[in-house]
C-alpha cells in the first residue's frame, strides 16, 4: 500500500474540520503522494507524515505563528523562504486548527482572482 492511502485516517480529522468550517470548493486530492486539500486547483493543506501538517500561509503569519507558538509551528529547512508552515497535529487543538485551515483556504482561495 502506498504512503499516500495509509495517511488518509490520519487526514480525516482535516477534512472534518474543513467541512464543519464550512468552506467550500475544496476538493480532496493529493500532494506529493499524500492526502491533501485544493481549492481553486491550489493546495492550501497536506500531510507531510502521520504527524505534520504542511500548511499555506503568508510569510508574515508563518513567522509570528513560529513565534507565538512554536511547540504547534514551526519549519524545516526545505521549507525556509517559503509561504508554508508546519504544524505538529498532536500539539493543536480542533479549534485553533479550524481556524488556520481556514486561513489558509482563504489565503490560496483568494489568488485565484
Amino acid at each position: 500500500m502506498s504512503a499516500g492511502k495509509d495517511l488518509d485516517p490520519h487526514f480525516d480529522r482535516i477534512e472534518a474540520i474543513a467541512k464543519a468550517r464550512g468552506l467550500s470548493r475544496f476538493e480532496r486530492t493529493t500532494s506529493y503522494g499524500t492526502p491533501a486539500l485544493k481549492v481553486s486547483d491550489r493546495t492550501f493543506v497536506r500531510l507531510l507524515d502521520a504527524t505534520t501538517l504542511v500548511l499555506q500561509c503568508p510569510l508574515d503569519q508563518k513567522v509570528l505563528l513560529m513565534e507565538i507558538s512554536p511547540e504547534i509551528y514551526f519549519e524545516t529547512d526545505h521549507y525556509v523562504g517559503y509561504d508554508t508552515v508546519l504544524v505538529r497535529l498532536d500539539a493543536i487543538d480542533d479549534e485553533e486548527l479550524a481556524l488556520r485551515i481556514e486561513d489558509a483556504w482563504r489565503f490560496k482561495e483568494g489568488e485565484s482572482g
